[in-house]
């Protein structure tokens, strides 16, 4: 190709781009002055929720949560194929907190976003004694629960813990009370070959530096509970009962006497009970 072809060629183009530029700017005035879309600007604050940034405190973490803003362009097109202005067409986008809790795996997760009213529990299984029935409670109550599984356990119990698996949220606890990395990453591989989901969370009852640094290598959120209940479930929750606490009870006898009282009374206080995963989202719709 000659240089006059070459600067032929390129004269198109930027006219191209110029007349490209030029229409979408067009189109946009004309838009703004359509009266659909000022209709759609003065409901703008009306709805919209500034999004909250996740709350950290030395090694711990309280997630925030997503804004939302009216989607003007979305809403504008469905009002205009609907022929005028129509409140209810109105569609949104999420704003996503400055900080959150997904860009933070060095930090312990302490409770879901206190200004919820809901909680989460969560159970550590290292043994076969009570599980059935605990879970049978849970099930039959239609509480949906969070089960940290050891590894060990999980590779010797296959049936028990996939029966596990329709119900409940399965997590990692552990290989055998171990946090070796090898092992601990073999677990969680075939958790998930188990679940068919990934692992989100490991768990930790204080301050543990072992389990904190193995499940960030492995991109895995540890949680530590807001509430852990000892040898008397219905007193210490009873005591303690809080805004999207995090709630781990053991697998003994006591937890599976006292569940039933324990789901009634926190059901009376009006919280709702909701996966670990829900109550720690960030989600403006969880």
């Amino acid at each position: 190709m000659d240089k006059n072809k070459i600067k032929q060629a390129s004269i198109v183009i930027i006219l191209l781009l110029f007349s490209f530029y030029y229409t979408n700017k067009s189109i946009e005035v004309i838009r703004k002055s359509d009266p659909i879309m000022k209709q759609i600007e003065t409901t703008e604050e009306k709805y919209k929720i500034k999004a909250q940034n996740a709350k950290i405190i030395g090694k711990k973490i309280i997630p925030g949560k997503t804004g939302r803003e009216i989607n003007q362009k979305e809403s504008y097109q469905k009002m205009k194929k609907y022929g005028a202005y129509n409140e209810s067409l109105t569609t949104f986008k999420e704003i996503t907190p400055t900080i959150s809790i997904e860009d933070y795996y060095d930090k312990y997760i302490i409770s879901g976003n206190t200004e919820q009213k809901n909680v989460a529990l969560v159970f550590k299984v290292t043994k076969k004694e009570n599980l059935n029935s605990i879970s049978n409670i849970l099930i039959e109550k239609q509480i949906p629960a969070t089960f940290f599984i050891d590894g060990l356990y999980i590779e010797n119990n296959q049936e028990l813990v996939k029966s596990l698996v329709p119900s409940f949220e399965l997590e990692i606890l552990s290989y055998d009370d171990r946090y070796e990395e090898i092992y601990f990453n073999s677990a969680v591989n075939y958790l998930n070959s188990l679940t068919k989901k990934e692992a989100k969370y490991c768990y930790a009852d204080y301050d543990q530096k072992e389990v904190l640094e193995v499940c960030q290598k492995l991109k895995l959120h540890t949680i530590t509970p807001t509430i852990k209940v000892g040898n008397y479930p219905y007193k210490e929750i009873k005591a303690k009962l809080s805004n999207a606490a995090i709630i781990s009870l053991p697998v003994n006898s006591s937890t599976e006497i006292e569940l039933p009282s324990v789901i009634e009374y926190i059901r009376s206080k009006g919280y709702k009970f909701l996966t670990l995963e829900n109550l720690l989202s960030e989600s403006i719709d969880k």
